[in-house]
């Protein structure tokens, strides 16, 4: 895959025939591709475990993230971490955890339509090589770059609903409520933990078919 006659470091990138090789090549990348070149400390690619089945995808890394240059720590991820704990996920060991852009941005919003589109041939990447079985969508702005046909959307009516997608064979989605949206807004709690039960069936009927 070929993006860009000009910059061979992005085809290696977008080349690269293992997980391991993509990841190091895009740490390595001094991408400009968009602003967020300019607000970044480092691209921030992953948190997890590449050889897992479930891929979850939230919008874009923050302060935290570029600090440490992994994927959803913080607040909201020792929240995550305790909601997949609560159905038996460990998410260093059963997920690979990255987001829709790698940079951050130089405040805290959503990435603009550039940004993501910069940004999307790396994801799209990250899907073929990781091959999920599951990917969870962490947010609406998560799902609005998976799925851009969605125009207008009710969160109340995506989340904890299972969905597929023609452009991921094989692949089951389902969205989650944001866990910073669920650290403002403590009575969406409970919704999201019936969510991650139906997750928890889903992964044990597949499990066992």
């Amino acid at each position: 895959m070929q993006v860009d006659l000009f910059d061979q470091d992005l085809n290696a990138i977008l080349d690269a025939s293992t997980y391991e090789e993509f990841a190091s090549r895009l740490r390595a990348y001094d991408c400009r591709r968009c602003t967020l070149c300019s607000s970044r400390s480092r691209i921030v690619v992953d948190r997890g475990n590449p050889t897992a089945r479930i891929l979850v995808i939230s919008e874009r890394p923050g302060d935290h993230e570029d600090r440490e240059g992994r994927a959803f720590v913080g607040r909201s991820g020792a929240l995550l971490d305790k909601i997949l704990d609560s159905v038996g996920l460990d998410a260093n060991a059963d997920t690979l955890i990255t987001n829709v852009v790698k940079c951050k941005p130089e405040i805290d919003r959503a990435p603009s339509s550039d940004e993501a589109s910069a940004c999307l041939p790396f994801l799209d990447k990250q899907i073929e090589l990781v091959q999920p079985r599951v990917v969870l969508l962490l947010g609406q702005v998560a799902l609005k770059w998976i799925d851009p046909s969605r125009k207008e959307f009710k969160m109340e009516e995506e989340a904890g609903r299972l969905f597929t997608l023609a452009r991921y064979p094989g692949v089951q989605f389902m969205v989650l409520y944001h866990p910073a949206f669920l650290l403002r807004d403590p009575r969406k709690k409970r919704p999201t933990w019936e969510h991650v039960q139906r997750l928890r069936e889903h992964l044990e009927e597949r499990a066992s078919s």
